[in-house]
């Protein structure tokens, strides 16, 4: 845990102390520059190949024991860590202007200094390979101790540098994400994908059911939204003559936090010319795979509510669900012609709630939303109704459910994606549609967007397109949504402690 005001300040006061030291003596505490030339897992990994060698090794000290004229420091960088053996005689002494430090100013060094040290790669008596060191230079000098552990949550969040710092499977989590999304763009740009990143800022937010931000761009005098979609102005590449187009980015929807939900993540989208929602499915089953091969190295997860996840072999299809099916069969609901008194009561007999602004879409998403939590997946829901829907094209023969898939696993939707409408006049009047639930108090319905319906006009080719967010992450990492992105939003606060430390700054 953190340490308390008082203890902080204590600490705090002896390590500026020690900074005032260090200054005196000629060393400075913060220089620009560091000469590593090996990992620490290099030195332990390779020990046999670079036994003897004279190294240099960068990193954090976790922890010092000095015992006359010997010292042992565990020094951590990013990759893992080593032992750094000091004996006396062999350490070079303290060398202001050059910042290196010898074994007398040893105790100005505390754990979370950063420090370069040069020496031999050794085993210790104990068998323990080491680097023997022979010249140790200050890189950082730390003014806060690091905690020996930190597990209250609401702390790990507000200073998440010091939660990855002092938690390994915390820090490890984002080097996976990483290799996530680069699993995400490596399979794209090998099938002929070209990323573009498109402006954050729209003039018409659309592409999603979603509550926008708004933001005021002083140059044009202009209100414009965050983007909640990446979907519209890719599709206008499509237009552009761009064959298959994606975007990895940030995307923002003004609503609540939720487990499973951030107001900003990041999340991906492409398209696809020429290609319909069959092509989209099976293009999905081999990404997926792809992902959670290069990210995980298994197909098979036990997520945190402890559904089991199998993406299969390379070979088999995801089953299909019917999202008309799964309501008729588990409400007794006619996506159609039930009434939205019967929809109604089915929400109050199923404890959920039903608000004044409720139309039928979002009512028979929420039965669906309940059903979809008992689904371990993955699946693909299939048959979506095209009033739901007004970017897809619809199936032949039954203009009422679109040529819609979702991948579906661990109690949600993860992926989205159709055969997109091309239809310029089509997609006029389901515009239309749309602005009518506006109108009548859906703040989540789509926004007109002339000028894609203009965009059409010079004619799109048919495509599917498909899109998800890092909930897929978070889902197979087995954590909330707040866990799995690195700074997650908290409401703004200064705590007592900072604002003691400094009183001279106003700080809220």
């Amino acid at each position: 845990m953190l340490l308390s005001m008082a203890t902080l300040q204590d600490y705090r006061d002896e390590r500026l102390r020690k900074l005032a030291e260090l200054r005196a003596l000629g060393v400075d505490p913060y220089p620009a520059r560091a000469d590593r030339t090996h990992m620490t897992s290099d030195i332990v990994g390779r020990f046999d190949e670079l036994q003897g060698q004279t190294v240099t090794v960068t990193g954090r000290i976790m922890g010092i024991r000095k015992f006359g004229k010997l010292a042992f420091i565990v020094l951590r960088d990013q990759s893992g860590q080593v032992q750094l053996f000091l004996h006396a005689p062999d350490v070079a002494e303290t060398d202001g202007p050059k910042g290196i430090i010898g074994m007398k100013q040893l105790p100005l060094l505390d754990s979370g200094d950063f420090v370069e040290a040069t020496g031999e790669v050794i085993k210790t008596q104990t068998g323990e390979v080491s680097v023997g060191v022979t010249t140790l230079r200050l890189l950082t000098k730390s003014l806060r101790p690091l905690p020996a552990e930190l597990t209250d949550k609401e702390q790990r969040l507000r200073r998440r540098y010091v939660d990855m710092a002092v938690n390994q499977d915390v820090r490890e989590r984002f080097v996976r994400r990483s290799h996530f999304w680069k699993a995400t763009r490596d399979f794209l740009v090998e099938r002929g994908f070209v990323e573009i990143n498109n402006p954050v800022l729209e003039a018409t937010a659309g592409g999603a059911d979603a509550n926008p931000f708004v933001t005021h761009m002083d140059a044009l005098d202009q209100d414009f939204y965050l983007r909640i979609s990446h979907e519209l102005p890719l599709k206008r590449l499509l237009v552009a003559g761009y064959e298959k187009v994606f975007d990895i980015g940030p995307r923002f929807r003004n609503e609540n936090y939720s487990e499973e939900h951030l107001p900003e993540h990041v999340a991906m989208e492409w398209y696809w010319a020429y290609a319909d929602w069959e092509m989209g499915m099976e293009l999905t089953e081999q990404m997926i795979r792809y992902i959670v091969d290069q990210t995980w190295g298994t197909r098979q997860f036990t997520l945190s509510d402890g559904k089991q996840v199998d993406f299969g072999k390379d070979d088999e299809h995801f089953p299909r669900i019917s999202f008309v099916e799964v309501l008729k069969n588990e409400y007794s609901i006619d996506v159609f012609e039930s009434s939205m008194e019967d929809i109604a009561a089915k929400l109050k007999e199923n404890g959920l709630e039903v608000e004044k602004k409720d139309n039928r879409q979002r009512s028979l998403d929420k039965l669906w939303k309940k059903y979809r939590k008992t689904i371990a997946g993955p699946v693909f829901l299939v048959d979506m109704p095209t009033f739901m829907q007004p970017l897809a094209k619809v199936q032949p023969g039954n203009p009422k459910l679109t040529e819609q898939f979702n991948l579906v696993f661990g109690g949600s939707e993860m992926c989205k994606a159709f055969s997109e409408l091309n239809d310029p006049i089509d997609q006029y009047n389901r515009f239309l549609e749309q602005q009518k639930l506006r109108d009548a108090g859906d703040d989540e319905a789509q926004m007109m967007d002339i000028d894609y319906v203009e965009a059409l006009e010079y004619a799109m080719p048919p495509a599917c397109g498909l899109g998800f967010s890092e909930r897929v992450f978070w889902s197979l990492e087995g954590v909330s949504a707040r866990e799995g992105v690195s700074f997650p939003q908290l409401r703004h606060e200064i705590d007592e402690t900072t604002k003691s430390i400094y009183p001279d700054i106003k700080l809220g």
